[in-house]
């Protein structure tokens, strides 16, 4: 007889994560969005002793590429362990109602490092003002998470993984944008709460009250009290005068939406 059995049918493990860019959504934008849009996640560090995983509530906030920022306390574990291994890991999770696993999260490894960038305490503060009362402690300090990757679930059946270059925005070419950014902060605070209002509701999130906290090439970050809304231009912008436009169509947009809305 010869040997003409079947093959035995090839063993599956569990169906790997997709890379972003094969993703059936779009896991950049996502992910991009829950970096920008989260202001407290879970800090994974390992404990000094032993290096037991150690998880531990901490507020964020972004550089203008998308780098995590963390204020922390030396006196704090979390602080100590970096101190000895910088590896970590960053939980960002919106939640809301029902299954909180239905909600979108991303997790992000790296290297967290202490820095002392004046851009990094301007752009914190901005997102966490009540941090302003001990952020010159001489025991606190800013912390930058570098990340190698991420991970990110969308919800059910939807995850992908995620570069660096995916997770963070290319600057170059966009370093007006940065040089501007204050100066455009506070044009906008002071005289377009109006502006802001619209830019907020046109992603969902009605109501007054909206600051904007920082800008990006990508887009604003918004915040009312505790909630924030991240508004992404309907394109990049690498330039100060390309942001202007962007501002004042997006504007005229939320504006002719809201009379439609309105008068129908």
């Amino acid at each position: 007889m010869g040997n003409d059995q079947a093959p035995a049918p090839e063993r599956r493990g569990p169906a790997e994560p997709l890379p972003a860019a094969q993703a059936p959504f779009d896991a950049i934008g996502l992910a991009r969005q829950l970096l920008r849009g989260v202001r407290s996640g879970a800090l994974a560090t390992l404990d000094a002793a032993d290096g037991t995983p150690f998880a531990s509530l901490v507020t964020i906030a972004t550089d203008h590429d998308g780098t995590p920022v963390m204020l922390l306390s030396r006196l704090s574990a979390h602080t100590r362990n970096l101190d000895r291994d910088p590896r970590c890991s960053l939980l960002f999770s919106v939640g809301g109602k029902g299954d909180p696993l239905a909600h979108p999260r991303l997790t992000v490894t790296g290297h967290a490092a202490r820095s002392d960038t004046p851009r990094l305490r301007e752009r914190f503060l901005a997102r966490h003002p009540k941090a302003k009362l001990y952020a010159d402690f001489p025991d606190f300090g800013f912390f930058a998470l570098d990340p190698t990757a991420g991970h990110l679930n969308g919800g059910f059946a939807k995850a992908a993984t995620l570069t660096r270059a995916e997770l963070l925005l290319d600057l170059t070419g966009a370093e007006a944008v940065a040089a501007g950014e204050r100066g455009a902060v506070d044009h906008m605070n002071e005289d377009h709460l109006d502006a802001l209002a619209l830019y907020a509701a046109s992603v969902g999130e009605a109501g007054t009250g909206w600051r904007l906290t920082g800008l990006d090439p990508e887009g604003l970050d918004l915040m009312a009290g505790e909630r924030t809304a991240r508004v992404p231009y309907p394109e990049p912008v690498r330039d100060m005068g390309a942001l202007r436009k962007a501002l004042v169509a997006m504007a005229a947009a939320a504006r002719s939406e809201a009379e439609s809305v309105s008068g129908s």
